[in-house]
């Protein structure tokens, strides 16, 4: 089957949806095509391991958009699809059931994929690289009191969780390198402090130490680390981060470093291939540097200004995304470099509950958290944008 359309978009998640309004916004004809690994609609991640397990939200309240709005696009939609192939010079885009999609733009909204554990039984089935919906609804059927879970990492996912599972009655514990759940983003002093909360919420927190194989008996999971733990748990869940999915544009011959490289305009190496999400690395141009960001507001703005562009609109993008977390009743907002290995300075109204996280580099604020202080976003992200050399202490009340 040959098919010609004038937008191709090969992924269906955030990032893809938000396209389709870009593109909509310069240009309201003009066939586009989304193809999707996933047998379902585009949806949000976030609430994967954040209001779904609250009861904020529920499963069907995470799709931005229905059937009939893509239809009421012009957008064909093939999902359960895998693009294979791709020749950028031929401007043609080949998918898993033999379908030559021809196209004149074309976006690489392929995301990631989680990291795997490379150890004996990493690959065992049951382990849960926790990413999608089927996830969520496999995991949330086996959490009910009295069963145990151990979780594989000790990052943003890792954390969310640990204390999702927790909440939703589960008996957990985490296992990760560092000393301190997300280290390379907290401060120490705050590491140290969030630690504390999920012990005692009554998680299990192994720090400093590593899985070195996980075997299945019976309907239980023991998972063996380095320094000689045997954690038995009704269900293994592993948030290590993602990779970049960037197999199709690397086999086409586009430039990839971190993700497919994109210049401002959000177009690869071949003009005509935009890339945009988690599997983008581009230039951000409040920090002055190349960045891969892999957060949700990322992938919806930069989403939103690729399909632009590819429309004709020629629009730099110059987004800073910020991204959030729950952690029990710990809630942040951040944008910018927030990166623990960064000067920070901390301005608390109440010690280590609610207060600005500021992360200082020669000293110019280039990234900055906010605990528990909301809608402030904006002005975080005037302070990274100038750029200015300040004090630690000048910092002080910048924000409320």
């Amino acid at each position: 089957m040959k098919t010609r359309h004038r937008y191709v978009i090969v992924g269906a998640g955030r990032a893809a949806a938000s396209a389709v309004e870009g593109i909509r916004q310069v240009e309201t004809a003009g066939p586009i095509l989304m193809i999707g690994a996933e047998a379902m609609l585009p949806y949000e991640r976030p609430p994967l391991s954040k209001q779904l397990w609250f009861g904020k939200k529920k499963p069907a309240e995470i799709f931005p958009h229905s059937l009939e709005w893509y239809q009421s696009q012009g957008v064909e939609l093939l999902l359960g699809r895998r693009a294979t192939g791709l020749d950028a010079t031929a401007r043609k885009l080949i998918d898993d059931r033999g379908g030559e999609h021809e196209y004149d733009k074309l976006l690489l909204a392929t995301g990631g994929a989680p990291r795997t554990l490379a150890i004996p039984g990493g690959e065992l089935p049951g382990v849960s690289y926790y990413r999608t919906l089927a996830d969520y609804t496999a995991l949330q059927e086996m959490a009910p009191r009295g069963k145990t879970a151990t979780v594989i990492g000790g990052g943003f996912i890792g954390s969310e969780l640990a204390a999702a599972l927790t909440h939703a009655g589960a008996q957990v514990t985490m296992l990760f390198p560092g000393r301190y759940l997300a280290q390379r983003v907290f401060p120490e002093p705050f590491a140290q402090l969030v630690t504390q909360q999920f012990r005692e919420r009554g998680i299990r927190v192994l720090g400093g130490d590593v899985p070195t194989s996980i075997v299945h008996k019976g309907n239980r999971f023991l998972t063996n680390t380095r320094d000689g733990e045997q954690l038995p748990s009704d269900m293994v869940v592993v948030g290590v981060g993602i990779r970049p999915s960037t197999e199709l544009a690397a086999a086409a011959g586009l430039t990839i470093a971190d993700g497919v490289a994109v210049n401002a305009l959000l177009q690869s190496s071949s003009p005509e291939v935009y890339a945009a999400g988690d599997n983008a690395e581009f230039p951000y141009a409040a920090l002055g540097r190349w960045m891969r960001v892999e957060h949700w507001d990322n992938a919806l703005s930069q989403g939103r200004q690729a399909g632009r562009n590819m429309a004709g609109a020629g629009e730099k993008y110059l987004h800073l995304p910020y991204f959030f977390s729950d952690l029990f009743e710990l809630g942040y907002e951040a944008v910018g470099d927030v990166n623990s290995r960064l000067e920070t300075f901390a301005d608390w109204q109440v010690e280590g509950r609610k207060g600005v996280l500021y992360y200082l580099a020669n000293g110019r604020v280039r990234g900055a958290m906010m605990v528990d202080v909301w809608d402030k976003v904006e002005q975080a992200r005037e302070l990274i944008r100038r750029g200015e050399p300040v004090s630690p202490q000048a910092l002080r009340g910048a924000i409320r």
